[in-house]
Formats: structure tokens, C-alpha cells, sequence
């Protein structure tokens, strides 16, 4: 009668645990893909934002994008910087991989008031400016033989600019901040996000280049840069 009971209620105690890993497996995912969802809405108001006509233009040579939905800069004195984003590789016309995800931070310190928000797409037009940001952290203005244009909106010359370019950045910003810029900032991949959006193994190489995994949260993207 005991060992009837004992068996009943750890059977018991198991049906009632399952249930709850799904759920749990799910809320951690959420934060990954709002920021897949929030890097094609990024990619869409960039790239088809009238102050960037040559952005769809370098899009038909690119290697990879890097899209960073929202680098949140602000301070008053000491400013800082962060975000996250998304890299996709082009083997193909049409064909893009699944979404590699990065870390993006800043720090400086100088006349900086007020606060920014940046949409920034990062289109790398060279196998130097790919593999720079696949190797290992990323630092602007530090990686030798690497060029970097920055593009906003008050920048005139875009095309002049790129010319020789690696990698050539996109921003729409919203609010002020004196002193902002990319130098200095720097791309990580970041590992932790990786292993839970695709599994164990998972790495911007193993996902962009190799294309070991895959997620259907991220079709709709890979849909949208299809065009290119």
C-alpha cells in the first residue's frame, strides 16, 4: 500500500513538472526573437529610407549585414553606450543565413548632454570586414586594415565616402547627443544568446557561415533581405 502510494505520487510529481519546462523554454527565447523581429523593422525603415539611397545600392554587393535595432546612447560628461544586434551572411543573391547574435557598447568621456537612440545597419561589403567581425571582438577605428564609414543623415557624399569602404554604417537617430560616435565602440559576439536561441554549438561562424542551425522565428528576415 506504502510502495502504491510512494509510486503514485512521484508519477505525480513528474506530470505536473513538464509542463512548466516548455513554458519556461519559451519566455527565455522571447527576448531573442523581439530582437529579430525589431532588426527587420530596423532594416526596413533603414533601407528604405529616402536619406540613404545608396544603402539599397551597396545591399546588392554585400557580404553580411549587421543590424542593430536600438544602440541606446546617453549622459551627461561620461557617456556610455549599448545594444544588441543581429549578423547575416549572403552566400548567394537571395540566399542569407540564419540570424548570428552581437553585443554593442561604448564608453567615452567628453562634452556629451542629452540622450540618442540609433537604428544602425551595418552593411559589410568586404571577406576582410566578414571575417574582422567573425574572429573576434570588434573595436571601430582600432582593427587594422579595416575601413568604416559612418552615414547619417546630416553626412552628405555617401557614395564618395564608401569607396574603398569595408564596412558602411547606417544610422537614424532620434533625440540629442553631443559628441556621439562609433569610434571607439566595439561588436562581441554574444555566446550565451546564441546557445539559447539555436542550441549547443552554436556561434556566428557555425550559424552565418556554416549554416549548422536554423530557427523559423527568424524567416521573416531572412525573407525581407531575399530581395538582395
Amino acid at each position: 500500500m506504502t510502495l502504491v502510494r510512494r509510486a503514485f505520487l512521484q508519477g505525480s510529481a513528474v506530470t505536473i513538472a513538464v509542463p512548466l519546462l516548455p513554458a519556461n523554454a519559451a519566455l527565455a527565447d522571447a527576448k531573442r526573437q523581439a530582437l529579430v523581429d525589431d532588426s527587420l523593422e530596423a532594416a526596413r525603415k533603414v533601407l528604405n529610407d529616402k536619406e540613404y539611397p545608396d544603402a539599397v545600392r551597396l545591399m546588392g554587393r554585400s557580404k553580411a549585414v549587421l543590424i542593430v535595432p536600438q544602440l541606446v546612447q546617453g549622459g551627461f560628461i561620461f557617456g556610455a553606450a549599448g545594444g544588441r544586434g543581429t549578423l547575416l551572411v549572403r552566400s548567394n543573391p537571395g540566399s542569407w543565413s540564419y540570424p548570428a547574435f552581437y553585443t554593442m557598447g561604448s564608453g567615452s568621456i567628453g562634452l556629451q548632454i542629452g540622450g540618442k537612440v540609433s537604428e544602425i545597419v551595418f552593411i559589410i561589403l568586404t571577406e576582410k570586414g566578414l571575417h574582422a567581425l567573425l574572429e573576434s571582438k570588434f573595436k571601430f577605428g582600432a582593427e587594422a586594415g579595416v575601413t568604416l564609414v559612418a552615414v547619417g543623415t546630416t553626412v552628405e557624399g555617401a557614395t564618395t565616402a564608401a569607396v574603398g569602404a569595408d564596412i558602411v554604417a547606417y544610422a537614424r537617430s532620434t533625440g540629442l547627443f553631443a559628441g556621439a560616435s562609433l569610434e571607439g565602440s566595439y561588436l562581441d559576439p554574444d555566446h550565451d544568446w546564441n546557445s539559447m536561441y539555436y542550441g549547443r554549438g552554436a556561434n556566428p561562424r557555425t550559424i552565418a557561415l556554416e549554416r549548422r542551425f536554423t530557427n523559423p522565428g527568424a524567416e521573416r528576415l531572412r525573407q525581407f533581405l531575399a530581395r538582395w
